[in-house]
């Protein structure tokens, strides 16, 4: 099936998760989603279906959600990024595989322009900067841990948005990754004593603890904003930019 033959129903009956919102598509299938946060980007394991992006099976190997249509005709619909469940905002998918090895590529050469907004304990000292670092990957048992101290090039452009000081020294900051290492804007952000709220890996631990109590959320405050890029397909060049409201939690003020 190509992007352009979808049933006209494609959209409108996806199998979502009830709070997942789309938010733009294109002619071509290109679609962007708003993942709330503690959704699953994917299903891991059958159980998890209930709780993910899209409330179906999932093949690992071809990164594609499968369901059946109310007329019994099978769909698929291709992840094209990830978020951590924690992480809420844009998530990317596409109605070919076609189309979905198209965008893939953009992401493994970075061409794809990620924004996202942070919700960070303190108070930066400079308004913008490059924060670039050499991080430490480990990837065992299906868990993930990042460390400043490393050889993987890392780039992020940092600025601050606002700064409040009430019950907590709370900032709204904005940040562009250039790479895209796990974890890399948890960890820098904790390199530079603005540990994200509710971080439970890099985080302020106690901090988190007080704020959670305060807030009644133990929320990571870490927000996927903006994606946007341009792509050839069918020889043609398309442009393509999806924007995810900051959630309410993030606007107020501690």
């Amino acid at each position: 099936m190509s992007a352009r033959s979808l049933p006209g129903d494609f959209w409108d009956t996806l199998p979502l998760r009830t709070e997942v919102r789309l938010l733009v598509k294109d002619a071509n299938g290109l679609a962007a989603f708003d993942k709330p946060a503690g959704i699953l980007s994917h299903p891991n394991d059958s159980p998890d279906e209930p709780r993910s992006l899209l409330t179906c099976r999932y093949d690992k190997k071809t990164q594609c959600f499968n369901w059946t249509a109310p007329d019994g005709t099978p769909r698929q619909l291709w992840l094209l990024n990830r978020l951590d469940s924690a992480t809420s905002g844009v998530i990317l998918t596409a109605a070919s595989e076609k189309l979905a090895l198209v965008i893939r590529e953009h992401f493994l050469k970075k061409q794809v322009r990620k924004a996202y907004n942070a919700l960070v304990f303190g108070h930066a000292h400079t308004k913008q900067e490059i924060w670039r670092d050499l991080l430490a990957i480990n990837k065992k048992g299906g868990q993930v841990r990042a460390a400043t101290i490393g050889n993987i090039p890392s780039e992020t452009h940092f600025q601050v948005v606002r700064h409040t000081q009430k019950n907590f020294s709370t900032s709204l900051i904005r940040l562009e990754p250039r790479t895209g290492r796990s974890h890399q804007l948890r960890v820098q952000c904790a390199k530079r004593h603005l540990p994200i709220i509710g971080d439970q890996t890099y985080g302020d631990f106690g901090l988190n603890r007080e704020f959670a109590k305060a807030v009644k959320s133990k929320r990571l405050f870490l927000h996927s904003l903006e994606t946007a890029f341009t792509y050839e397909f069918g020889g043609k060049t398309f442009a393509f930019k999806a924007s995810a409201p900051l959630p309410p939690e993030f606007e107020a003020g501690y």
